[in-house]
């Protein structure tokens, strides 16, 4: 198969999973359902390659913004921003997929920190922080950028639960990306 073709199937194959998960696990609350996410992200990263896990670390919040578990449009950029390098490190520090356990869980640890710390920097400090005053109550057409209720529960999601669905279910794709690597002869 034409190596273009197989990255666009396979891209496809993750970005359904993610958009299905994200459906499915809504209602069960953002560790779930972040943790899911992740875990498509890691897996798009470590089985189909870096531009596959870019791609679908940039649909993934248009997406969650849409199902309404971004819980505001302006986290979006900012999710975007984690993701890709959440999945960027994971890839440069694991590099070929024959490396230790221990590296592969050093490699999660930090790119799960990163995430963790590039949301917390954007979304709770410049967003929540330094901006609030400028962004509260202002609006894009009928949408309210920045709400008072939002300014309240972003800090909360966009901190340690974070750092924890990143680590779990980048830990769960560590677990299931070989055996598709070796099921897809890689």
């Amino acid at each position: 198969m034409n190596k273009k073709i197989r990255w666009i199937a396979e891209t496809g194959v993750m970005l359904a999973a993610l958009i299905a998960l994200q459906a499915v696990t809504k209602p069960l609350g953002q560790l779930v359902t972040g943790s899911c996410v992740n875990a498509v992200l890691a897996i798009s990263v470590l089985v189909v390659g870096l531009s596959s896990g870019v791609v679908v670390s940039l649909v993934s919040p248009v997406f969650a913004f849409l199902f309404n578990i971004a819980p505001n449009f302006v986290t979006v950029l900012p999710i975007m921003i984690g993701n890709v390098c959440f999945v960027t490190l994971l890839k440069l520090v694991i590099g070929k997929q024959h490396t230790s356990v221990w590296r592969r869980f050093l490699a999660l640890g930090a790119a799960s920190a990163v995430k963790f710390g590039i949301l917390y920097l954007l979304v709770v400090e410049v967003i929540c922080g330094s901006m609030a005053d400028a962004l509260l109550g202002q609006k894009i057409g009928t949408v309210v950028v920045l709400a008072p209720p939002m300014l309240k529960l972003l800090p909360t999601m966009f901190a340690w639960p974070q750092l924890i669905t990143a680590f779990i279910g980048g830990s769960v794709a560590l677990l299931i990306s070989p055996i598709l690597r070796k099921s897809l002869h890689r």
